[in-house]
């Protein structure tokens, strides 16, 4: 018997197995998968620590959990500056001065600022209801239609125009010539990589891979007192009252051997409508100064999510959120022993140190 199942041995569910295991609880953690680490695993290709699910940039602003995480490994310095990349021209990302210079040929933030406010004018732009209208008030028509239109659609599979504003708002403009994408306090990727984290938070507590808790779902219930689960919570209640939607991504990874620099930087996003990835991810520059022969990148494409494929991002629209909150109640109704955690139990999307300071928030309520 154990104290507690978690099932998911991504972050959130390590994180809480650690803090358990610290308290002398018993606990088994199962993933279907057969590695740990969930989408921030990592894997070593030729000297270059490969995000297989996409790439993970630790940051925060918050003291306790870069100190929490900092216990499992060192972190390296690396800085955040992807790029847009639009018919082969390249633009500076986050949105900065030296996008608005390369745009517009201005130099001045009062000069940008008012080239933006023309362009929102013209709009005819006064409370901006969906993503198109939000993105063209804050950084203008021009911006909107060659660095985020396309992006943002191939993203989410669905015009602008019905995209809820809010999406936007994560995307920083700034009016220096500042380039980092982060404003944060800490920063950097783990040298080690981030299947090490999560294999040092996991140490002393069982782990069973390849184990699908809805395969064995009675067998692995009799064993745990408590459940946490960190899987789809629509999923736990068989989509009993209907389907959560998400996208899903689909990753191409290829090891170039004849050169050593693909791309000249770790991200850049294409886009343009007509280039069917979202982002090209070129690994070793994650790791500022390895010196390893040959390179590896990765395409990635954005789809939507059907049964079967792996769920990435939460689509929080009205009609998903109502839906979530439906399959809350049911929860606390049906199944009050049971803890859903993480973006798919919770159905919200968490950058890792937000993901990290809410596992400790649910450890430290547990009994």
């Amino acid at each position: 018997m154990y104290d507690y199942l978690i099932v998911g041995a991504g972050l959130t569910g390590a994180v809480i197995a650690h803090e358990l295991h610290k308290r002398g609880k018993s606990v088994l953690v199962i993933d279907k998968r057969n590695h740990i680490a969930g989408n921030i695993f990592t894997e070593n290709i030729n000297g270059i620590h490969v995000h297989t699910y996409g790439p993970h940039i630790f940051h925060t602003n918050d003291r306790n959990v870069w100190q929490y995480v900092s216990q499992f490994a060192e972190f390296n310095r690396f800085t955040n500056t992807p790029v847009a990349n639009y018919h082969g021209e390249i633009y500076s990302l986050p949105f900065s001065m030296w996008t608005f210079n390369k745009m517009w040929g201005v130099i001045t933030p009062d000069e940008a600022r008012a080239k933006i406010e023309s362009q929102k004018r013209e709009a005819g732009i006064t409370e901006p209801r969906n993503l198109e209208e939000q993105a063209i008030s804050l950084v203008g028509r021009d911006i909107y239609e060659r660095l985020i239109k396309g992006y943002t659609e191939k993203q989410w599979g669905r015009p602008c125009s019905e995209l809820p504003a809010f999406i936007i708002k994560r995307l920083p403009v700034r009016f220096t010539y500042d380039n980092n994408y982060y404003y944060a306090l800490y920063q950097g990727i783990p040298e080690e990589g981030y299947t090490e984290i999560i294999r040092r938070m996991l140490e002393g507590t069982d782990v069973r891979l390849n184990c699908d808790y809805f395969a064995d779902r009675a067998s692995l219930e009799s064993i745990a007192g408590k459940i946490i689960f960190t899987g789809q919570i629509d999923a736990y209640f068989d989509y009993s009252l209907g389907v959560l939607e998400y996208r899903t991504l689909r990753f191409e990874t290829e090891i170039l051997n004849d050169t050593d620099n693909f791309q000249g930087n770790a991200a850049v996003n294409y886009t343009d409508i007509e280039t069917p990835y979202t982002r090209c991810i070129e690994h070793k520059h994650f790791y500022p100064g390895l010196d390893v022969k040959g390179t590896v990148i990765t395409r990635e494409y954005s789809s939507e999510w059907t049964k079967g494929s792996e769920p990435y991002y939460p689509v929080n629209n009205e009609k998903n959120n109502s839906l979530y909150e439906q399959y809350k109640a049911l929860a606390r109704e049906k199944c009050p022993g049971v803890i859903f955690a993480g973006r798919l139990g919770e159905y919200k999307y968490y950058d890792m140190d937000a993901a990290i300071g809410r596992a400790l928030e649910i450890a430290s309520q547990i009994s």
